[in-house]
């Protein structure tokens, strides 16, 4: 009987999840590695969507003590990735929301303390090893600088050229009509249409404040629409951080989930994702 890898994959999120990496691993504090390493590895915790490092502590040039400090609130956002897949925790899920059995730990250098800055798990595949915050530092891969998470090594961003007449409506007005888009096929997201700013209508949306980072393709900033104080973050356009993006850089992506888009005159169903809700702006 075959098997439907997506299935596999989804049907482990429940589970503590590892993967060794050969690159070579920094965590910079200040200018300085408290982690300098060649033996990391990425770890999920169950229902975790992304992976964040899990170092040696033979490796660690910091002392681990106690927290100092009891735990803060700590957001939760679960979500369905898809109808039958159970419940997930995305990037936005603080470091604190722990979902495996282990131990915290603030890490202490000369110059700082990081309050709960590491966890060390209790699984035995896993000894030896604690896993760190990654907001709470600066991280490098061999020399190239990381942001927002480590790359999952099983994630896939593939960009494709289309002359499909593509379409973008919302409210009864179109923003959008282009034959020259980009097309982002990203592992278990919707297809994303990344459009030339000459076929959008740029002058019926605002500049938003809102940044995001992705490790794949660089730093966004938004356009909300309608152009008004109450604007809702509509699309958004990267920067050009990452080389392996540069087939979509400085051109607008609409979210699929807020507007109308018509393919070919297909209109597209619009998915169901962590972004279908205003409090996803």
């Amino acid at each position: 009987m075959a098997t439907k890898l997506s299935d596999v994959l989804f049907g482990i999120f429940p589970d503590l999840r590892y993967q060794p990496t050969p690159k070579r691993v920094r965590a910079m504090l200040g200018g300085n590695a408290v982690v300098d390493t060649l033996y990391a590895l990425l770890v999920w915790e169950p229902r975790r969507v992304t992976p964040v490092y899990a170092v040696p502590e033979v490796d660690l040039q910091a002392e681990l003590e106690p927290p100092g400090q009891q735990p803060g609130h700590i957001p939760e956002y679960g979500f369905k990735l898809m109808l039958d897949s159970p419940p997930s925790l995305d990037p936005r899920t603080g470091f604190g929301r722990h979902t495996a059995d282990g131990e915290e730990f603030d890490v202490v250098t000369s110059d700082a303390r990081l309050p709960r800055a590491a966890f060390r798990p209790a699984d035995p595949d896993l000894a030896g090893h604690v896993v760190l915050d990654f907001n709470a530092f600066d991280w490098l891969e061999d020399d190239e600088e990381i942001i927002g998470h480590p790359r999952d090594p099983f994630h896939r961003v593939d960009i494709r050229a289309s002359s499909l007449t593509v379409e973008v409506r919302v409210d009864d007005v179109t923003l959008a009509t282009t034959n020259g888009a980009q097309l982002l096929y990203e592992t278990m997201l919707p297809v994303r249409y990344y459009l030339p700013p000459l076929d959008v209508r740029l002058d019926l949306m605002d500049a938003g404040d809102k940044k995001t980072v992705c490790p794949y393709k660089g730093t966004a900033s938004y356009l909300t629409y309608p152009p008004a104080e109450n604007g809702r973050n509509i699309a958004w356009m990267y920067d050009q951080r990452f080389r392996d993006a540069a087939q979509i850089h400085g051109l607008v992506c609409f979210f699929n989930e807020r507007v109308d888009i018509t393919v070919d005159g297909v209109r597209q169903e619009r998915p169901v994702t962590p972004w279908s809700t205003p409090a996803s702006h």
